[in-house]
């Protein structure tokens, strides 16, 4: 893996930690309650949680369901 793919997986890691730590703010211990809840599909909201990759449409979708902006979301959880 080269560096690019590094950074770029380590940033995905972190999307998907900060996606766990909001979640778990709003009270749901657990995933798959939470993507039922928010219409989302739980399996692929999982894997996001995991770090794997996702679309922005399905980003921005998360999002309002944590009811959080983009730039709030970005705010933490992605440094170097």
């Amino acid at each position: 893996m080269d560096k690019n793919d590094a950074y770029t997986q380590q940033q995905l890691e972190n999307l998907g930690n900060r996606l766990r730590e909001l979640r778990i703010e709003r009270g749901f211990t657990n995933y798959e309650q939470f993507a039922f809840e928010h219409n989302l599909p739980r399996a692929q909201y999982g894997r996001y949680e995991k770090g794997q990759d996702l679309r922005f449409s399905s980003l921005v979708k998360v999002l309002k369901a944590l009811d959080i902006s983009l730039e709030d979301f970005f705010k933490e959880g992605f440094g170097q």
